[in-house]
């Protein structure tokens, strides 16, 4: 999965301070039991001794280093029996002096080879939740949609009432969450504001990220302006990196900012790179498809309402009724 660069280095902090406090805990430890025993000291400081003696005797010129080898071995298996019968006696386990670590599988390091290992993996996980908590507004969940807040008589354009739409609307997002993969489609929520848009781009983004995909969350507003940033100077190229390579962009309340050549040709940019490169989105708008084309230049509205799959939003604004 595609974490973006501040997650991945906030994960990565964590694996190397608890790979660190484990490493101490480790010789904090051993230091305890051979204070306790020091026997168990000498026998270990003479056994790491044996290895180096076993080579100098294999590369000793002129000897046959058959006998000096056996030696040190029948020595090296006599320090291991006393060994054993001093952590036996002491109650302890044969691995209690064995150096531990954060992760079986990595050691720590976070890779298994050239993949990345669970434990750096899980930690990215929590680092999105963390970066999507601060963006969003509570814990949104599907279970939280409430359908009685809209209508039951049926739209005079549509011909469908709006809690017919919105039932088939939330039943799509559910299943786009929990069915999400890298193949799935790009979808363009449009409707009016205070309909649910946010509330359900959310619950898709805490699912999928719950589910262990990488997800980046944000408004228009703000990715235009982190590409600004970039642009004249005072960002950095990790600020937009992200909007590419996630594996599921969220871009909500288009529409809202202000329209410039800028703003165009960043919207361009990511709307056809992700496009080419197979990778979904969502976005959320209060424009229709008349707004849309208005908006937006033809290459932009032709994607967006050509490749998106359009999830519509009808009904009275939410936030009004609530007041």
């Amino acid at each position: 999965m595609a974490y973006s660069e501040q997650v991945l280095r906030r994960a990565k902090a964590r694996l190397a301070q608890a790979k660190e406090e484990c490493e101490a805990e480790s010789a904090a430890r051993t230091e305890e039991i051979y204070t306790q025993y020091p026997r168990l000291r000498e026998i270990d400081r003479a056994m790491r001794q044996s290895v180096a003696k076993a080579v100098a005797a294999a590369f000793r010129k002129g000897e046959d280093p058959t006998a000096a080898i056996e030696a040190i071995k029948q020595e090296n298996l006599a320090l291991q029996q006393e060994r054993e019968w001093i952590l036996e006696a002491a109650d302890l386990d044969e691995t209690a002096l064995e150096p531990t670590v954060v992760c079986p599988r990595c050691g720590g390091s976070g890779y298994v080879g050239a993949s990345m290992c669970e434990c750096l993996r899980e930690l990215c996980r929590q680092e999105q939740k963390k970066e999507l908590s601060s963006l969003l507004s509570g814990n949104e969940h599907f279970g939280q949609f409430r359908l009685d807040y809209y209508p039951t008589e049926p739209d005079p354009v549509l011909g469908v009432s709006p809690r017919q739409l919105m039932q088939n609307t939330y039943t799509r997002c559910r299943q786009y969450a929990r069915e999400f993969s890298l193949k799935s489609p790009s979808l363009l929520f449009s409707g009016g504001p205070g309909l649910g848009k946010t509330f359900l781009s959310a619950c898709i983004a805490r699912t999928v990220a719950d589910n262990g995909f990488s997800v980046v969350y944000d408004t228009a507003g703000k990715l235009f302006s982190d590409f600004e940033a970039v642009k004249f100077g005072s960002g950095t190229g990790d600020l937009t990196k992200k909007y590419l390579s996630c594996d599921l962009l969220i871009i909500d309340d288009l529409g809202t900012e202000m329209t410039t050549q800028f703003t165009q040709s960043v919207l361009y940019q990511v709307v056809n790179t992700r496009l080419m490169d197979g990778k979904p989105v969502i976005i959320s708008t209060n424009l229709d498809d008349k707004g849309l084309r208005q908006r937006y230049a033809a290459p932009i509205a032709s994607r967006l309402l050509g490749a998106y799959e359009t999830c519509m939003f009808l009904g009275r604004d939410i936030r009004q009724i609530r007041r």
